[in-house]
């Protein structure tokens, strides 16, 4: 590929091309390219930016590119399509120059492609840099009288996902109504969210050290945000005291753990625990408590990730790998169960970019019936009066209220513990708007943190 061809372009591209063709995780991939090409740090942030938000805004970019090139996408090469996808980005959201945007570009399109690529893309580019993305969006829809179908081409997301969102959302105390904000900081890049793990960080030494431009989390109380920058480049971080991990999740584990005072001796169970960094922090927080943790992941893969995420606690915290189903024949009980279920994952849309257009509306019975199962397994897991926090990173209905209803259907002793109130007491402040019936219900725009649904669960005595 040409010299021409900025470095963070290229990488850019190569993330791209590993999402389409072979299913890459991008916020996996990308960290690997960035390690083995090693740019500068201004070429680094800049593939971030490019590689997540060309794959947020993906399904808006192809809807765009379709009528900048007088032709349905399947009659696009695929490598064609990615720069262009890219080239778009630049023109539309960064505001790149528009000769630089089109000519990186058409060297990008000969080297996937050949000259007569070349070509293409740069009419193509040439049209799409004509509207602005205003402008863009007020063609696409003109014709659309749906309000999702219209928010769903306005913001780059499948219109099933807004429909799921604004259901979600209308469940609400307070009746929903701001599914627009939130679809807005989908789209947006978010911060790094990091966990300062209970008796082996503390929040105010990691925001005093390293140079980096670090604040605490408004809610979480062992939470900071680093708004740029390389994590790893923190001393806790790499020493695992301190873990990468989004606030949303720190109050799901902590509410857990601090929902009531832990008696010596308990014994814990995070039943699906990969990656492991809810069990690292119910393990300093068991440490702290004379409590045990033993970690279950299904995945012999996924079980060791979790192995090096428990490594920085001190203590035995034993990692078993198997399906989290089989504490369905109670043999063993725990006093406090996590169960952070497998799940459609719309809760963090904004920090997995490629995953709203993987995620299809006949994923979410399969998952539903999935989390049911390993519902009923944590509850025959659980001692008489034991607590268990049921979790998802997704907001939809089917996935979130509706499991927790069948389950205490199914369970006459289990009884759904208000849990916004137990969020609100650990919170550094005051939680807003986040009561969903029993459970808390955490928003990207609403309290900067992934859209995490946490329901306690007691077993009567």
């Amino acid at each position: 590929m040409s010299d021409r061809v900025s470095p963070a372009r290229r990488i850019a591209l190569e993330v791209l091309t590993g999402v389409r063709e072979r299913d890459a995780y991008a916020n996996l991939l990308l960290p690997t390219l960035l390690a083995r090409q090693k740019p500068s740090r201004e070429d680094a942030a800049f593939a971030t930016e490019l590689a997540y938000g060309t794959l947020r805004l993906a399904g808006r970019y192809d809807a765009i590119i379709a009528r900048a090139a007088g032709r349905p996408l399947d009659r696009i090469d695929p490598p064609v399509l990615d720069v262009l996808r890219l080239g778009s980005h630049q023109l539309l959201a960064l505001r790149t120059a528009r000769h630089a945007a089109v000519h990186q570009a058409v060297e990008q399109a000969r080297a996937a492609a050949g000259r007569g690529a070349a070509g293409f893309a740069n009419a193509v580019l040439r049209r799409v840099g004509e509207r602005t993305a205003d402008e863009w969006t007020a063609l696409l829809t003109a014709d659309v009288t749906d309000r999702f179908e219209r928010a769903a081409l306005a913001t780059g997301h499948p219109a099933w996902v807004v429909r799921e969102l604004d259901a979600a959302l209308g469940t609400m105390a307070d009746g929903g109504g701001d599914l627009d904000p939130l679809l807005e900081v989908d789209d947006a890049a978010p911060p790094v969210g990091l966990a300062a793990l209970p008796g082996l960080a503390e929040r105010g030494e990691l925001l005093d050290g390293g140079g980096l431009p670090l604040r605490p989390h408004r809610l979480s109380p062992i939470g900071v945000e680093l708004d740029g920058g390389d994590p790893g480049r923190i001393a806790a971080v790499a020493a695992g005291t301190v873990r990468v991990q989004d606030p949303g999740s720190q109050l799901a584990a902590l509410a857990l753990t601090r929902a009531r005072p832990v008696r010596d001796g308990e014994r814990w169970l995070d039943l699906c625990a990969g990656p492991g960094g809810k069990a690292a922090l119910l393990a300093a927080e068991a440490r702290l408590g004379g409590a045990t943790v033993v970690a279950n992941e299904i995945t012999p893969a996924r079980a060791r990730l979790v192995e090096r995420a428990l490594a920085g606690v001190p203590g035995e915290h034993p990692v078993e790998t198997g399906d989290g189903r089989r504490f369905a024949d109670g043999e063993r009980r725990f006093d406090r169960i996590l169960l952070d279920a497998p799940c459609s994952g719309l809760g963090a849309l904004r920090r997995r970019p490629e995953a709203r257009w993987r995620k299809r509306p006949e994923d979410v019975p399969a998952l539903a019936a999935l989390q049911g199962e390993l519902l009923d397994a944590a509850v025959a897991a659980l001692v008489p009066g034991g607590l268990l926090a049921y979790v998802t990173c997704s907001p939809v209905v089917a996935e979130t209220t509706e499991v927790v209803a069948a389950a205490l259907e199914r369970h006459p002793a289990l009884r759904a513990v208000p849990t916004a109130p137990v969020v609100d007491r650990i919170a550094d402040r005051r939680l807003q708007d986040a009561e969903r019936g029993t459970a808390a219900q955490l928003w990207p725009h609403r309290h900067g943190t992934d859209a995490m649904f946490v329901q306690l669960l007691a077993l009567e005595p």
